[in-house]
């Protein structure tokens, strides 16, 4: 219709200066990207009649090299630690590759549990499953009516997807089967069919036992010999082979159980060396200037004496 545009001249500026003196910036970690604020206000926040009883959580991070399992519970200052245990400790108990797959999670969880159970002074009392199956187990359903409750903690999987098959739940399954209470169901372990609405045990427990890495290294050293080499190369060099994988578990699992707590390293003998003169106090300073004042007098004596 060729209409001219209007001009504005009362436009409102939104972003003013009350904007940007009222502006709040969010939480430091929430900037960087690394804590889920709100999952963590529903992991932390306890009870007003329960009063200062701690809320603890299960707290399970994993690396591209490294699987870390806690026990942690949180305070104004901060979170406090009550046990931790990372997959770079299963060398120790025979676990030498492969630190961070499924079966790796699941010892990492089960050597936390341990650990915690035994630092309370719970290890004999709830001391998890005798064998491992895959199936489901609540610990709490083994909870003596005159002794102490079984220990219980919430998964924290911090920004882990958590789909079906996840090995942040291996880790929690091994925490579960070494007798700690996480509330939990099956549906994200292997096995669990969403259709069907049913669950393989037995599944779950070949991730546990590594059956799914055994299967992959016989059908890649079928078909591609030159590949195996260089996918497996540390199973190779460590002697691990597809056939070894279940036994390898089941040693360490027992002694895991045997022994869960963390060893102490040995004090290493370091020869310190200094490249320079060593700090003096007051005393020797003065004595050194003496020395010196004197070596001095000395030389000036003997100048003295060469003139004459």
């Amino acid at each position: 219709l060729g209409l001219q545009p209007t001009n504005m001249p009362f436009l409102k500026v939104i972003k003013n200066k009350a904007y940007y003196k009222r502006f709040q910036v969010k939480f430091r970690r929430r900037r960087a990207g690394v804590t889920d604020y709100y999952a963590r206000l529903r992991l932390v926040r306890q009870e007003k009649n329960k009063y200062n009883t701690p809320k603890y959580r299960l707290v399970v991070r994993r690396t591209n090299t490294d699987v870390i399992a806690q026990v942690a519970y949180s305070r104004i200052e901060g979170d406090y630690i009550m046990a931790s245990a990372y997959s770079h400790e299963l060398p120790q108990y025979g676990v030498k590759v492969g630190l961070t797959n499924y079966a790796a999670c699941y010892c990492t969880g089960l050597l936390v549990a341990r650990r915690l159970l035994t630092k309370l002074n719970l290890a004999s009392t709830y001391e998890g499953v005798s064998e491992t199956t895959g199936e489901d187990y609540d610990v709490e359903d083994f909870a003596s009516e005159d002794g102490p409750a079984p220990f219980r903690a919430f998964l924290d999987v911090g920004l882990a997807p958590t789909t079906t098959g996840a090995r942040v739940f291996g880790v929690m399954k091994g925490a579960v089967d070494g007798g700690l209470a996480v509330p939990h169901k099956n549906r994200r372990f292997p096995g669990y069919d969403a259709e069907g609405k049913s669950f393989d045990a037995g599944v779950l427990r070949d991730f546990i036992f590594g059956e799914h890495v055994a299967n992959y290294m016989r059908e890649l050293q079928e078909n591609d010999e030159e590949e195996y080499k260089s996918h497996f190369s540390k199973y190779i060099e460590a002697g691990v082979s597809a056939d070894d994988m279940e036994e390898m578990y089941k040693k360490a699992h027992a002694a895991i159980r045997a022994d869960p707590l963390r060893k102490k390293k040995e004090a290493k003998e370091v020869e310190s060396k200094r490249f320079g003169r060593k700090r003096q106090n007051l005393k020797e300073r003065k004595e050194r200037i003496r020395q010196k004042k004197a070596a001095f007098l000395q030389r000036l004596a003997a100048m003295e004496a060469a003139d004459e």
